[in-house]
């Protein structure tokens, strides 16, 4: 990742933040035609999504880039608390930060805009070597419009909000409203207007994600007799088609499904607009993300127990049908549970939609549930809240401090360390290699379940026997017995023939194949330097007579097979 970080630069960003503060649209205009010639090199080596026999690459600067993010708390992009967050980015060895832009800041005034927050994100991250996801708050945050401007909030009739069956106004924007619709498409083309012209040539902004959590709570669709008139008619026929039914009002084409069905083709429909308008200006590569509806929930309704309308597993195909300039609908998983981690993981990876985790509990299973999305293809993974600039401790992290109440952060008192920092500190030098390798299909892990001490990853001749709970010194005739606590996590991929890359954790991998005996030929410890291994060392002897056992020490071992 290479940042320019020349003197002309930084005065030219300093100059923007002081005078771009109350920019009009009209002075952004001429601005970007004076950029014009630093901006069009943002073309074919500009962030893009690439897709490969159903497997999907991050492709930054020509090659494929695993982001190992962590997401800041929702009103942490202010600059009072940006050292806080630069300084939890460096500890957890993140290379790539996910962090707000509000509506409401941007905004302000109509069509007077404030890009000073914007400029001081993408010059403080270039100067503390990160990426950027920028996200975009602004029709919907959670299932409301927080995070939209006042004179948005207090023009109910020029910028018209849900209405419940019961004929209530909803605490959320209609996305039956042309006026909504523009009045977000001109803030967030402003936005990628002023990104293009800061930040073209250097792409330190590699995603940005349109909207957040969109969905409607307390009422399964919007109601307003702009929606009725819709729902009524007939359904969309490119959609009809997608969907593989017959031509219909919504009740006929969708049945029992019809309201939530209308609630996510409406607001899809919304934000593709909005993305596409924003592509426009400036092509990055756009993602929305989703409160999910729980998988093993059979009672679970639309607007009570998660957002109608937003990119849930039952109403995917409606937005992938719909949706056509979100390149990714990505899960926000907060559920409990590994074997329902997995299930959500299958069902948003599909061939026709990358699988990228953009939020995530930040809590002590992190660490085993990124070797999850690694080995389920993953671009991406990102836990939420990771500065600490809350005033709760979220419920996955406790701290007991005396004489403070239970649930707040004593600021003296220094944070737990993050189980997830060692696995990010790992993987930073090979984010490249790990990334071609898992785009090629070459790379498989393995994650430690209760009851599961052993697992086999299969490379077709040769298969890595995984096991947990194991002495590190010494075979055993007993069977292994799994860890106290399911922490074993393991990645192996496939160099060549004979040849793999092996790490982990609290856990011991061997190789064999059928029928014949397996000999370690070489077993080297290292690590990768601008894309070289580098060798420290040969095991053998203790480190490879009992197999390769890995602890909590992070190690990286590239390994020679041989049999006879």
């Amino acid at each position: 990742m290479k940042f320019s970080r020349s003197p002309a630069l930084i005065i030219a960003l300093s100059c923007l933040v002081s005078l771009c503060s109350s920019t009009s649209m009209a002075q952004t205009t001429r601005m970007s035609r004076h950029s014009n010639s630093a901006a069009s090199t943002a073309s074919s080596s500009m962030p893009r999504l690439v897709e490969k026999d159903g497997r999907y690459a991050l492709m930054v600067d020509g090659t494929p880039y695993l982001m190992l993010g962590g997401q800041i708390n929702n009103s942490s992009a202010w600059p009072g608390l940006l050292p806080k967050v630069w300084e939890a980015a460096a500890n957890l060895h993140v290379n790539t930060i996910e962090a707000p832009i509000y509506w409401e800041q941007l905004e302000p005034q109509p069509d007077h805009f404030d890009y000073s927050m914007v400029d001081m994100l993408v010059h403080q991250a270039r100067e503390h070597h990160v990426h950027l996801v920028l996200l975009w708050f602004a029709t919907w945050k959670n299932g409301s419009q927080h995070y939209s401007p006042e004179w948005v909030k207090l023009d109910m009739a020029r910028f018209p909000r849900e209405i419940s069956p019961k004929g209530e106004t909803m605490d959320i924007l209609s996305p039956h409203s042309d006026n909504n619709l523009h009045a977000d498409i001109h803030a967030f083309t402003a936005l990628m207007r002023h990104l293009k012209m800061i930040d073209g040539a250097e792409h330190t902004v590699l995603l940005i994600q349109v909207e957040n959590e969109p969905g409607t709570y307390g009422t399964n669709r919007d109601y307003s007799p702009a929606a009725q008139q819709l729902f009524n008619g007939p359904a969309p026929a490119a959609l009809v088609t997608a969907m593989h039914k017959s031509p219909g009002t919504w009740q006929q084409v969708f049945g029992a499904d019809a309201d939530e069905s209308f609630a996510a083709w409406s607001i899809s429909h919304y934000i593709d607009q909005v993305a596409a308008a924003g592509k426009a200006e400036y092509p990055l590569p756009m993602y929305v993300n989703v409160a999910l509806r729980d998988p093993d929930d059979p009672h679970a309704r639309a607007g009570a127990n998660y957002p109608s309308g937003g990119g849930s597993y039952n109403m995917l195909d409606v937005w992938k049908a719909t949706a056509h300039n979100v390149d990714i609908v990505a899960p926000d998983i907060y559920l409990s549970g590994d074997a329902k981690y997995r299930k959500l993981l299958a069902l948003y990876g599909r061939p026709d939609n990358a699988l990228f985790v953009p939020e995530t509990a930040n809590g002590p299973n992190a660490a085993r549930y990124f070797f999850s999305v690694l080995g389920a293809g993953g671009i991406g993974f990102s836990p939420f809240g990771i500065d600490r600039t809350r005033p709760f401790i979220p419920p996955t992290a406790p701290v007991t401090v005396p004489g403070v109440p239970v649930g707040f952060v004593d600021p003296t008192v220094p944070p737990p360390v993050n189980p997830l920092a060692a696995e990010y500190e790992l993987f930073a030098p090979m984010v490249r290699e790990i990334a071609r390798l898992n785009f090629d299909g070459k790379l498989q892990t393995a994650v430690e379940e209760k009851g599961t001490p052993v697992e086999t990853l299969d490379f077709g001749h040769w298969h890595a026997r995984v096991s947990y709970g194991l002495n590190p010194f010494g075979w055993s005739n007993n069977p292994a017995p799994g860890n106290a606590e399911p922490i074993g996590r393991v990645l192996v991929a496939q160099l060549g023939p004979n040849e793999y890359l092996v790490t982990g954790f609290h856990a011991r991998i061997d190789f064999e194949t059928a029928g014949r005996h397996r000999e370690f030929l070489r077993v080297e410890e290292g690590h990768y330097e601008d894309g070289k291994w580098q060798f420290l060392r040969i095991y053998n002897g203790d480190q490879t007579d009992y197999g390769l056992n890995f602890t909590d020490e992070p190690r990286v071992l590239r390994v020679t097979l041989h049999e006879y």
